[in-house]
């Protein structure tokens, strides 16, 4: 499928920090705990570090204890794509921008909702975007 956002590689190098480029574009994982809108509770949304694309907001987010920021459901169909993911010797299912490629993290249909979703997103990949009036803060 060709993305709308597609970018060289150096492109990609020049506009992302060190870290989110391997995050994004290298599909690396940050460390457990470490992310920055683990704890984000104000209204708004959550837009892709690469693209920014609105991929989810805090109406979805719920914490799942795994360390990195959960949702039960994107923002809008068509916003995340689905693949497999044989790595690590498990199969997992990939969650990647719709609009860019940039690597998200991974998808589990063990949500504590009625969508039974968990997506469960590297803060790197992520730009929080606070509804208008508010600032980002922690619960």
């Amino acid at each position: 499928m060709v993305k709308d956002v597609e970018l060289t590689d150096q492109e990609w190098r020049e506009r992302l920090s060190p870290e989110q480029y391997q995050v994004l574009r290298r599909g690396a994982t940050e460390p457990p705990w470490s992310g920055r809108y683990l704890h984000v509770a104000a209204p708004g949304v959550f837009r892709c570090a690469g693209c920014g694309t609105v991929l989810f907001s805090t109406d979805a987010k719920f914490d799942s204890g795994s360390g990195w920021p959960s949702f039960d459901r994107a923002v809008a169909p068509g916003t995340i794509e689905e693949r497999e993911d044989r790595s690590l010797g498990m199969v997992r299912t990939e969650i990647t921008c719709a609009r860019c490629g940039g690597h998200l993290g991974h998808v589990f249909p063990d949500g504590p909702t009625e969508t039974g979703l968990r997506y469960c997103v590297n803060s790197l990949s992520l730009e929080f975007e606070p509804s208008e009036g508010d600032t980002p803060r922690a619960p």
